[in-house]
């Protein structure tokens, strides 16, 4: 969330996956320190996705510079891309002592803390935020949250256009049916599907919608339950209408990449099922193994913003640039979202007589369909397949509605129809192969 709520809608609300991966261009917010001329070298290595030299060049400016706050900052941002937990604690907690109200320094803290489930030490970072919502919800937390019971589990998908859909249990309950998307953080619920379940919210606000004014609630599920796998203890969000309506009935809900980054999760779209198993060595040896026996090497991954996914891919001859792996979600036919000017400056090729008024993370915006000659993740490829581009779209979104580095775009749910994808959370690798998982 940000101050004016726009990460929980984004969270809670139905519609957020339309041409996944847009946002809003804004100021950033939050700074208390100034950027020094000394700084700017490590800014344009981090602005480019240089973040492993990016995260050295910070490392310097502290070593002569140690009240820094912008490179303490970005020091411990860099380590939080991927997940190196006691490197981002360190440098964020010196941030926070540079500056204790820094907006921006304890948001990332706050995110820091929650990817280890340390939900108590994460609510002051929060409160200091101004996100007295995750304050809330995270200090209402007992037990240990994510419990996970079972070692593997496979869902197959009920569906999987417009949107994969897969069957799972709420509190011991009937089978319902969920969506998933990794463009939203936590586990989501329609109002009817809460009640079904028993919830009661810990916390509540009022928000609008695409114009209209909804609820939106936070709380906890005793046990969610898919495949071979149950999680107990899930922090989980769901909205309502002003009349206590749901606000979308595509569902019954969505499940966000939080619950995914607890899991060695793997998505298999050729197999139009999802593989999940405790994110154990064991496990995570077995699949650099298998991946090494088909030839796949393991491509690096980041989590930005607590929930944005992304790897390293290619547009038209553009070479290995940042790139946002959006999975599931309400999808059209685009293997991949452009955005900016990255079509004209590749020269691809644009049909702009054509363009689609749409919805960006609950914002309208224009797009154009758009023909790469050919896209690439790792060795999966596609050639001249459509995609959209949104010139509206930034290349790069400071905080905190987007994570400040430039990415050229995003790949969508159409093309990983041919592969499975492997995401391993702790290792922070990505692994993509043609064809079913085994």
């Amino acid at each position: 969330m940000t101050e004016d709520g726009e990460w929980g809608r984004r969270a809670l609300l139905r519609g957020a996956a339309v041409v996944a991966g847009a946002a809003a261009t804004a100021p950033l917010l939050g700074r208390t320190g100034t950027a020094r001329a000394d700084d700017s070298a490590a800014d344009a290595l981090f602005k480019a996705g240089k973040f492993e030299q990016a995260g050295r060049a910070y490392e310097e400016i502290l070593k002569t510079d140690p009240a820094n706050l912008r490179a303490a900052r970005q020091r411990g941002h860099v380590a939080l891309l991927a997940n190196k937990f006691a490197d981002a604690e360190k440098f964020l907690t010196t941030a926070r002592r540079i500056a204790p109200d820094d907006k921006e320094t304890n948001a990332l803290l706050g995110d820091c803390y929650i990817r280890q489930d340390k939900f108590a030490l994460s609510v002051p970072c929060w409160r200091a935020a101004g996100e007295e919502g995750y304050a809330q919800w995270f200090g209402a937390v007992r037990g240990k949250p994510y419990e996970i019971h079972g070692d593997a589990g496979r869902v197959r998908w009920l569906q999987t256009d417009p949107m994969p859909l897969v069957e799972a249990s709420l509190n011991g309950g009937p089978a319902k049916r969920f969506t998933f998307y990794t463009g939203t953080p936590n586990l989501g619920l329609t109002a009817s599907a809460a009640e079904d379940a028993g919830l009661t919210p810990v916390y509540k606000e009022k928000t609008d919608f695409e114009g209209t004014p909804i609820w939106v609630y936070y709380g906890y599920l005793d046990s969610f339950a898919l495949g071979g796998i149950e999680l107990r203890n899930v922090p989980v969000g769901w909205s309502s209408t002003e009349s206590g309506a749901d606000v979308g009935t595509e569902s019954d809900g969505m499940i966000g990449t939080w619950l995914f980054y607890h899991l060695l999760t793997t998505f298999d779209y050729a197999g139009r099922s999802l593989v999940l198993r405790r994110p154990t060595s064991g496990a995570s040896r077995k699949v650099r193994a298998d991946a090494a026996r088909a030839g796949v090497k393991p491509l690096p991954m980041w989590l930005s913003r607590d929930h944005d996914v992304s790897s390293v891919g290619s547009v038209a001859g553009s070479g290995a640039r940042v790139m946002g792996v959006n999975f599931g979600g309400v999808s059209g036919e685009a293997a991949a979202g452009l955005t900016g000017d990255v079509a004209e400056r590749l020269g691809v090729r644009t049909d702009n007589d054509r363009p689609i008024e749409t919805f960006a993370h609950s914002h309208p915006t224009i797009t154009y369909p758009c023909y790469p000659s050919e896209i690439r993740l790792g060795t999966a490829t596609a050639e001249g397949v459509y995609c959209e581009s949104d010139p509206n779209m930034p290349v790069n979104v400071p905080w905190p509605y987007g994570p400040g580095f430039d990415s050229i775009g995003h790949f969508s749910h159409c093309f990983f129809k041919p592969f499975t994808i492997t995401l391993d959370f702790t290792a922070m690798n990505l692994y993509i192969a043609r064809g079913k998982a085994a």
